[in-house]
């Protein structure tokens, strides 16, 4: 890797496992900044929202179902001038540009982009021309966003992009051989390798944009029940030990406003002023996974998911999938 780049090392942010979005973004002043945070009325989406537009932001939040986010970001208090909901559906590549297109119309600029929205573990699907699901929903769709959106990220002079990843990356790198997994279909690797690809997109995304003042990062935002476990039955979370037989869920799983707070720090902390193109988990770059460790399947990140080779790649081929590049 370059000499610029930002080691995958802890800064020693002051923050922690246990810290909300509220703690981390005390005293940062968002005004006359504009966001958009997709998946932001639901789990750790819609306190992600409610961090940002409390240090006073303009956020968007793309939704699936416009008018049930409508009303979910009502119920919490943040329906206002400054919270305001448009349509997308992160699957469909069409509503993907006709939403960035609407967005550029009505925004010079955007400061702060959190592709937070995902689908986890969910049933064998094709959408598009043949692509599987979770790849084309968590990878794709939030590629062609950013692609789509880079005149405003670019015009804000210092934006930041987020992408959330997870843990779920260290079930299986990017299968370039077999990216559909048209050779058979295995869930939890389908996830892994979507939750990769958004590392992964993280790093290129950063080397690209830096030069514009575009910096990127990748976040596991830890263990929470949201709604993204609904394809999963219970017994399957009890097996993983995610929880007990009588539904409690395992010490160590966060809220959803401590799942906000990492990439509520990434998307605005000064101490990543000047970095980027790295993974970062409980409010900190993370450290590579220490494969000795007992936690390797759950702290630090997998050399697979920041190689720069495979990044690079996976934009190249991510472009050729979707037929947009803001970098060609």
């Amino acid at each position: 890797m370059s000499e610029e780049s930002t080691p995958q090392q802890p800064i020693g942010s002051g923050f922690g496992h246990y810290s909300n979005a509220r703690e981390v973004i005390e005293g940062i002043d968002l005004h006359g900044k504009t966001a958009i945070v997709t998946g932001g009325y639901s789990g750790l989406g819609l306190e992600t929202v409610r961090a940002l537009s409390s240090a006073g932001a303009r956020v968007t939040v793309p939704a699936r179902r416009p008018e049930h986010a409508r009303e979910v970001l009502a119920a919490a208090g943040l329906a206002s001038a400054d919270v305001t909901v448009e349509a997308l559906d992160l699957a469909d590549q069409e509503a993907v540009k006709d939403f960035a297109t609407r967005f550029l119309a009505a925004n010079p600029t955007l400061d702060i982009l959190i592709n937070n929205a995902a689908i986890m573990a969910s049933p064998e699907q094709r959408i598009g021309p043949g692509w599987e699901s979770q790849f084309a929903t968590n990878h794709l769709g939030h590629f062609t966003l950013v692609n789509t959106l880079w005149p405003a990220l670019a015009a804000a002079g210092s934006a930041r992009v987020v992408a959330l990843s997870s843990t779920g990356h260290k079930l299986s790198p990017v299968r370039f051989e077999d990216i559909n997994f048209d050779a058979g279909y295995d869930k939890w690797k389908a996830y892994g390798q979507a939750k990769t690809a958004n590392a992964l997109f993280a790093v290129q995304l950063d080397r690209l944009g830096k030069s514009a003042g575009v910096r990127a990062f990748a976040v596991h935002p830890g263990g929470i029940m949201t709604e993204l476990q609904r394809h999963l039955p219970r017994e399957e979370m009890v097996a993983a030990g995610w929880m007990d037989a009588e539904g409690n869920v395992r010490e160590g799983f966060k809220t959803p406003e401590q799942g906000a707070a990492t990439s509520t720090w990434a998307a605005t902390s000064p101490a990543l002023e000047g970095k980027g193109g790295v993974y970062c988990e409980d409010c900190d770059i993370a450290k590579p996974t220490d494969p000795e460790s007992p936690l390797a399947r759950y702290q630090g990140v997998d050399a697979h998911a920041i190689d720069p080779e495979a990044a690079a790649r996976l934009w190249e081929v991510s472009a050729e999938m979707t037929g947009v590049n803001a970098f060609a």
